[in-house]
């Protein structure tokens, strides 16, 4: 029994492909920016003398890590409209990836400050430096080009999990792909090439990333 492969029935579906690998981009670098932020917004909260804001994001933070990610899309958008929040696809994806790569990316930046010696923080001290001006001038930088790699990667598994999001009928690449093969039957063909668009956008990602890091943090990244 032989198998015939029929890429070129595909080509009028690619509009459809390339559409939604852009949405799968967008939510990607929004969920990147603000994910990393509220990274280093809760590193600085868990860095410092224990308080409550520090342990209510400590709880967040075991929330997320210790639960499955499609878990917590599907409470943000079939559990909120219970409690009144009532939010699109777009907006559920969103917030989802964000919170998520918020938890990770607080541990991974957590995880370099904590090996940032002593020093620097008695020298600002010394030198009249706030805290925050201690944490965001001395020792943020060269802990964020020690865990550069690590930070990269998590972002790249974040856009990777983006293909859950279809399951909420939000029309991301997965979303289009499952779409196409439900119309022509080329489960083979369609998966195929949605998998080398994702691994073309995870290579892509990473060199972006990594040369971003290069210019703004220093070589170590």
């Amino acid at each position: 029994m032989t198998t015939t492969l029929d890429f070129a029935a595909l080509w009028p579906f690619w509009p459809q492909l390339l559409a939604g690998l852009w949405t799968t981009i967008t939510l990607t670098i929004l969920a990147t920016i603000g994910g990393v932020s509220l990274g280093i917004l809760g590193a600085a909260l868990r860095s410092g003398k224990p308080t409550l804001a520090s342990h209510i994001w400590g709880a967040y933070v075991e929330l997320i890590r210790n639960t499955p990610f499609v878990v917590q899309l599907f409470f943000i958008v079939f559990g909120l409209p219970g409690m009144g929040l009532k939010l699109t696809a777009g907006e559920a994806a969103l917030i989802a990836m964000l919170v998520n790569l918020g938890a990770y990316s607080t541990e991974i930046i957590r995880a370099g400050i904590q090996v940032a010696p002593k020093g620097q923080w008695e020298a600002a001290r010394v030198l009249g430096l706030t805290k925050a001006q201690t944490f965001f001038r001395v020792i943020l930088p060269p802990s964020l080009r020690r865990i550069y790699p690590a930070l990269v990667s998590q972002c790249i598994i974040v856009m990777l999990g983006s293909s859950v999001v279809s399951q909420v009928s939000y029309e991301e690449l997965t979303f289009a792909a499952n779409l196409i093969q439900s119309r022509t039957f080329l489960s083979f063909e369609v998966y195929l090439v949605t998998t080398l668009l994702y691994l073309a956008l995870s290579l892509l990602m990473r060199q972006v990333l990594m040369a971003a890091g290069r210019k703004w943090l220093g070589s170590e990244s």
